[in-house]
């Protein structure tokens, strides 16, 4: 998008007050300040809540949006907590804006001048890494926080994904595709990476709902899937009911045991955690086969900005997903070495991500309106996913976050 061409800084009154907090009005614009400084590609204009307009970037292009900050505690809150707080302001109608995804995107393409302005400080960080570190991944947690996000019931998931119950990036390989085509066309891929024929064995870490499972036993291989959602396993196993080579298991994927040609895993390293990194990876070196090949998807975080992101506590991670990390893909190929796993064939796909979040968001908002989600899921709930969705959209469109296709070779014995 073109950033808008009015003059960067501009004020024009509106005519609306700016409530009890205008006192701190000039610090607040000092915050303003450090944004537009931190925004070098695209542009925010933002109505503030003194009735003025004010455009913060607008020097090249890139995402353009535009944002109703109806209250100062809005900044407060940004400032304070980062991007739960962010959110906290949104959901108290705090700021509006006619397209959130843009604002995401615009935050994700300039994440490198906006990383510190964005994310929590003082005792609000040290108290979010504290509730962060109570939800790290040992086995108790791992199943508790796979509880959390998964276990919200197949009936909540089935009205926006799709009609696969695919929950990780589609791979859209043609113009005008069908998400559940797309989803195949992943799926197929992922299959392809094992180079496994009709009759070898594969591990699945992190099933899901059973849709690659049900797709390579189809194709003659014999798969095996591990979770920790009993909502996933009991939906895989009614879906390949009538599939031989088609098991799953409740099973951490540590103590997963036996050899196989080949493991998959899709999207399931991202809720491991990086204390455990090492764990995961060790466990697929010592499944598979020497020559065995194990295909990931990963979704990644920006090398240079990782520690800072690690270091805090995001919106996703104490609303969405306790206990998640995104990958640090250098980090994670150095571990990988390390384990005799040969890192081959990587393909990132990430404006893909961007193409299948907004056809969720589609889908959820379209079984929303028409009351097909659960009834226990109120309005705050609703608007808390739909708030997720366009967040992630907006990571992956301006490129702060990526997702990967990797193949992992076991080298020796």
């Amino acid at each position: 998008m073109n950033a808008p061409t009015r003059e960067q800084g501009r004020s024009k009154d509106r005519g609306r007050s700016g409530g009890p907090l205008a006192l701190f009005a000039p610090a607040f614009h000092r915050q303003l300040d450090r944004l537009d400084r931190g925004i070098t590609e695209g542009s925010l204009e933002l109505l503030l809540p003194n009735g003025r307009a004010r455009l913060l970037g607008g020097r090249a292009d890139g995402p353009a949006a535009v944002v109703d900050l109806r209250s100062w505690r809005a900044l407060l809150r940004l400032a304070l907590e980062g991007s739960s707080g962010w959110y906290e302001a949104w959901a108290a109608g705090e700021w509006a804006s006619p397209d959130p995804v843009q604002l995401f995107a615009l935050f994700s393409r300039n994440r490198a001048g906006l990383a510190r302005p964005a994310r929590a400080t003082g005792p609000w960080r040290l108290a979010k890494r504290v509730w962060h570190w109570a939800r790290r991944n040992h086995r108790g947690g791992s199943r508790r926080n796979i509880e959390f996000h998964y276990d919200l019931g197949n009936d909540f998931y089935r009205h926006w994904l799709d009609k696969g119950m695919t929950y990780s990036s589609a791979r859209f390989d043609v113009p005008g595709q069908s998400l559940e085509a797309a989803q195949q066309a992943k799926l197929s891929a992922m299959l392809e990476r094992t180079a496994t024929v009709p009759g070898e064995t594969i591990l699945e870490i992190g099933c899901g709902w059973g849709s690659f499972a049900e797709l390579a036993a189809r194709a003659g291989r014999r798969v095996h899937g591990i979770t920790l959602s009993t909502e996933q396993k009991a939906w895989a196993e009614a879906r390949t009911a009538g599939l031989d080579d088609a098991s799953f298991a409740l099973t951490d994927y540590r103590d997963v045991s036996g050899r196989y040609d080949a493991v998959v895993s899709i999207e399931m390293a991202e809720a491991v955690g990086r204390q455990y990194w090492p764990a995961y990876l060790a466990a697929i070196r010592r499944v598979l086969r020497p020559g065995g090949r194990a295909a990931l998807q990963l979704i990644t975080f920006d090398d240079a900005l990782f520690e800072g992101y690690a270091n805090n506590v995001d919106f996703i991670q104490r609303y969405i997903f306790p206990g998640g990390l995104l990958i640090r893909e250098s980090e994670f190929r150095r571990l990988a070495a390390s384990n005799g796993l040969d890192w081959r064939d990587r393909t990132a796909f990430g404006l893909d991500y961007a193409e299948t979040l907004k056809r969720w968001r589609e889908n959820f908002d379209a079984a929303a309106a028409a009351g097909r989600l659960p009834a226990q899921f109120d309005a705050r709930f609703v608007g808390q996913w739909r708030y997720y969705l366009k967040y992630c959209e907006g990571g992956f469109r301006g490129g702060g976050i990526d997702v990967v296709q990797v193949t992992l070779v076991k080298e020796g014995r």
